[in-house]
């Protein structure tokens, strides 16, 4: 089987995404951020030629590492006195000996961490002015981000079935998709809204889903209404009342604030 490259078709997507961006918002500023699969020398020239902020995993590579190495040894002496983690940036101007085209920012985290992890090395590249952006808040900030955003892709896989799309047809699966994508919103607006100063306004959707909306209760339907018993013995009763307080109060804000 022929192997296929993770940025393959890459630099095309993002030709057609930036454009339709571009059409409805002219002049907004755009950043693409991705991991080292996607850092080719197409993809960053062509950012660099239409103005695009880029920041991009690094594969680390011997002279990469001899490069940070005094750094490291800092590190690694701070880690073993203090017994926790301990991380340095630094940057520099770096080029390919073959690939790249022009040398560019590269910023480097130098850390070291206890026991047998050790050796601890991530390398980014960005066009972004070292001036804009310090090397940790580039990293720690901005690239890192990209970890919140996959778990929030893994959230929606595991504890939401968005992965359960094995039907034939193509609609069906697209139909499939769209039953995640409203139960993220459903559970952001928890999160943001019933949750709020509750302790659990960082909870994963499976917690949310066991602890607020996984709940046994007896329904009865009367001509005028439709009442809904929960169980006395329900241990979150205390935590569910706060959540539909605040959903209560966060409704009425919204009506009346002016549109």
């Amino acid at each position: 089987m022929e192997s296929v490259c993770v940025s393959e078709g890459a630099l095309e997507e993002l030709e057609r995404i930036v454009a339709r961006i571009r059409e409805r918002w002219p002049g907004v500023g755009i950043t693409v951020r991705g991991g080292s699969g996607f850092c080719r020398d197409g993809l960053t020239k062509w950012c660099e030629d239409n103005g695009i902020l880029y920041v991009l995993g690094l594969a680390g590579n011997p002279r990469l590492k001899r490069r940070i190495g005094h750094q490291m040894r800092k590190s690694r002496a701070r880690c073993v006195k203090r017994r926790k983690a301990s991380r340095r940036f630094v940057g520099f101007r770096y080029r390919t000996l073959h690939s790249w085209s022009s040398s560019r920012r590269v910023m480097a985290k130098a850390e070291w961490l206890p026991g047998p992890r050790g050796y601890n090395a991530r390398f980014v590249v960005t066009n972004i002015p070292g001036r804009e952006l310090a090397g940790r808040e580039l990293y720690e900030d901005l690239y890192s981000a990209r970890g919140e955003m996959e778990n929030g892709i893994k959230e929606r896989q595991t504890d939401l079935f968005a992965d359960r799309t094995s039907a034939h047809l193509m609609r069906a699966n697209q139909l499939r998709a769209y039953f995640p994508a409203f139960a993220g919103v459903l559970i952001q607006s928890i999160r943001q809204f019933g949750l709020k100063a509750t302790g659990m306004e960082q909870a994963q959707a499976g917690t949310i889903r066991t602890r607020l909306l996984k709940i046994a209760g007896a329904v009865r339907v009367t001509t005028r209404k439709i009442r809904v018993s929960l169980s006395s013995l329900y241990p979150w009763r205390p935590l569910f009342h706060n959540v539909v307080g605040n959903l209560a109060t966060a409704s009425r804000q919204l009506r009346a604030a002016p549109t």
